[in-house]
């Protein structure tokens, strides 16, 4: 895996890319992405991202990252989708990392996704993607889905997810914007 902040778009060479498709052209990823932005935008701090899910399972993850996206340029003909920041939650630790706590299949819940710290400034006419999703191998582990105790899995199923983005379940990305 590369270090550091590495383009989004699957090429020939990378590990874990089993096809071409940008992230944000997948169908098992979630896409908010702002219009160009008419000025420059500083964030600095702690990002949270605050979802309301559900799962067909009794367990899975739920991520987000942070993207820069770059409009084409001298310097980079297509463009560029510059990975700022991403985490994870493994739903069964949603509430706490001390106890484990399975979800219900269908009940929805608040699952907060905390990004470490970080300082972008997003140039105007650049877009600020966010990504959700289940996975994102080979950063973090895959999750079985099953509630079964980690690493000690002995199947793995499918989770069907779902995010909310109604007014009884707002589900929001909280960015530091500095003035």
């Amino acid at each position: 895996m590369e270090n550091g902040g590495w383009d989004q778009r699957c090429r020939e060479g990378m590990v874990a890319c089993f096809d071409t498709l940008a992230l944000a052209e997948r169908n098992d990823i979630l896409v908010f992405q702002t219009a160009p932005l008419e000025a420059d935008l500083e964030v600095t701090g702690l990002i949270q991202v605050k979802l309301w899910g559900s799962s067909s399972a009794l367990d899975t993850d739920f991520t987000a990252k942070l993207v820069d996206v770059y409009p084409p340029n001298p310097d980079y003909a297509t463009g560029f989708e510059l990975n700022i920041g991403d985490s994870i939650v493994r739903a069964r630790y949603r509430a706490s990392l001390e106890t484990a706590s399975l979800l219900r299949p269908g009940e929805i819940y608040p699952i907060t996704i905390r990004l470490y710290p970080t300082s972008n400034t997003f140039k105007k006419g650049h877009r600020i993607r966010v990504d959700i999703s289940s996975s994102n191998f080979p950063r973090f582990d895959l999750n079985p889905n099953t509630g079964e105790p980690l690493q000690r899995h002995r199947r793995m199923n499918v989770a069907e997810n779902t995010i909310y983005l109604d007014s009884l379940h707002p589900s929001q990305i909280v960015l530091p914007v500095i003035p």
